[in-house]
């Protein structure tokens, strides 16, 4: 049997608005990460996460590190916006810098040190809406709504979500009082729902006004967190497609805020906001001993 590379291996334990990030930096090993070893770093004795971020040695010049984003179930994530606020941290307290670039399975993400210590800026990229995009299991011309719905046919529980895709795909459902219903429940059910053939996070927002949008999320792969980053970014988008926020807004999360500016200069997703370190330690060994 051979042995885990994670093992004695350091991490960093940290938050993103109540996103649970562990970040790994294996650029100096040349391994990687298997989903059977994420899997075994999410278990109750190991270090429970939403998302694990690992830093790979960097694939491309003038990029930081190839990062590999997983979720507590090992399935891969493409994006995720409160994860990168916390690598680059990690990154920037190590090497003094105030901007990087890095690379993920959605493209080039740079990110920057935010308007104040402690907050960081991570550009998204542009967001996606064609059906095909997203993706969507059948073609909807118009993605700022799209037929879909849970409950009875004459009185839907919830329906007509928004879809975007900010490299993973968002169904946003639009409601007066997001505590109003059961997510836990909800949740599976749409994240798995036939349209989306690579599954979908899931979020109910409220538009408080123009400039503030109130949200929960149900994760793809990783199920009720305190944060999302990218739905974040979905959501805010969303609401200003349908032109009923302005392209800058304060997203209230259950974990904390997040500011999202869709850049009217280059339709690119801005956003900011804090990183904090819980704590440093090393994988157990045995946390690894049944890993192939």
């Amino acid at each position: 049997m051979t042995m885990s590379a994670l093992g004695n291996h350091n991490f960093a334990k940290m938050n993103g608005i109540g996103n649970e990030i562990v970040v790994v930096d294996l650029r100096d090993s040349g391994a990687g990460v298997s989903t059977a070893e994420a899997r075994a770093i999410a278990a109750t004795n190991g270090v429970p996460y939403d998302q694990l971020m690992v830093l790979q040695k960097p694939r491309l010049p003038g990029t930081s590190a190839f990062i590999r984003i997983y979720n507590n179930d090992g399935s891969e994530a493409g994006a995720c916006g409160n994860g990168m606020r916390c690598v680059a941290e990690r990154v920037f307290s190590a090497s003094g810098e105030h901007a990087a670039t890095f690379e993920t399975r959605a493209g080039l993400l740079n990110c920057w040190q935010g308007p104040e210590p402690g907050l960081y800026t991570v550009d998204m990229g542009v967001p996606k809406f064609g059906w095909q995009d997203i993706p969507l299991a059948e073609e909807f011309r118009d993605t700022r709504y799209i037929e879909l719905q849970i409950g009875p046919i004459d009185a839907p529980v919830l329906h007509s979500p928004s879809v975007v895709s900010m490299g993973n795909p968002h169904a946003i459902f639009w409601v007066e009082d997001i505590e109003a219903y059961d997510l836990a429940r909800f949740g599976p059910l749409l994240e798995n729902h036939p349209i989306f053939p690579e599954r979908a996070n899931i979020t109910l927002a409220h538009i408080v006004d123009r400039d503030h949008i109130e949200m929960r999320t149900w994760e793809r792969g990783a199920g009720l967190t305190k944060a999302c980053g990218s739905a974040a970014c979905a959501t805010a988008v969303a609401a200003a497609r349908l032109r009923r926020t302005a392209r800058v807004v304060r997203m209230t999360l259950p974990g904390g805020e997040l500011t999202i500016d869709w850049r009217e200069s280059d339709d690119h997703v801005l956003m900011t906001g804090p990183a904090v370190l819980e704590y440093e330690g090393r994988f157990d060994p045995a946390l690894f001993a049944n890993v192939a």
